[in-house]
């Protein structure tokens, strides 16, 4: 029977992607990460050993265990996590039932390395429009929620790559670009296999907005007005980035729970 701080696969797959997904701690044994080295999106590779020192990053955010089956590890790890004033519930039936429900799974290799503090870096040109929100939107909430997002002038993201070991997005002539008609956001779910009906939609709306191809969805024309208004309201990146994470987020939820449905003004007219 499960324990009263078990999640299930199903309720976490509803959570992650949104503002109110826990932080995903992969404790499996080396062995079975070895044997299948994906990640379920926004997991951490954490050793269950290490725990004191990863709980006083965590004080009073929410966190998810994931092992093997859901066993010793991950309800030992929860366990001391709470025991360390952290709240944590562990995944029930662990990677193998998130798996054997055919739930997404990433491929972590692709990823750039962490820095000291344990997030990625990622870099690209100032005064972001619509695939440079877009990107670091589906970076923080399938990929790494704690990622670092650097904005700088054209010519420099490629030096402060090198120099911050840091990946470069959306410039010409690096991995994480346009191909063809592809737009980077494209790029970056083919590549981690990021294989989400919801996701797909977002992807076209955001290819339509990005690539003057309205034509491909007929919400491409809302979201170009509302990144380029929003382009207009902040002269600072950064701050322009947290306001386009809520829109991202909403458009995110439209296209996994509403895009069926539709809007009239009911006039509740008494029949005659």
């Amino acid at each position: 029977m499960p324990a009263p701080n078990a999640i299930s696969s199903d309720k976490l797959s509803k959570i992650i992607g949104t503002p109110r997904a826990p932080v995903l701690l992969d404790v499996r044994s080396t062995e079975d990460f070895e044997a299948d080295p994906r990640l379920i999106p926004s997991a951490i590779k954490a050793d269950d050993r290490a725990l004191p020192e990863l709980a006083s990053r965590l004080t009073g955010i929410a966190s998810v265990t994931i092992c093997q089956a859901g066993h010793k590890r991950s309800q030992g790890a929860a366990a001391w996590l709470r025991a360390e004033g952290c709240p944590a519930e562990y995944l029930e039936g662990g990677f193998e039932a998130w798996k054997a429900a055919d739930l997404p799974l990433i491929h972590p290799d692709k990823l750039p390395p962490r820095d000291a503090g344990g997030r990625t870096v990622w870099v690209t040109r100032s005064r972001p429009k619509i695939d440079r929100i877009a990107c670091p939107w589906l970076i923080r909430r399938f990929l790494d929620p704690r990622a670092v997002i650097l904005f700088v002038a054209p010519s420099e993201v490629l030096g402060v790559a090198e120099r911050y070991d840091a990946a470069p997005f959306d410039i010409e002539n690096v991995f994480w670009s346009h191909r063809g008609e592809l737009c980077t956001f494209d790029v970056m779910l083919a590549e981690f296999g990021l294989t989400i009906p919801a996701l797909d939609r977002l992807a076209t709306m955001i290819r339509g907005a990005d690539t003057a191809r309205l034509d491909l969805a007929p919400e491409a024309a809302g979201l170009l007005a509302a990144s380029l208004g929003l382009s207009r309201m902040y002269s600072d990146d950064l701050e322009q980035l947290e306001a386009g994470m809520l829109l991202y987020d909403a458009f995110y939820r439209w296209a996994r729970d509403a895009s069926d449905e539709t809007h009239n003004w009911p006039t509740n007219k008494p029949k005659v």
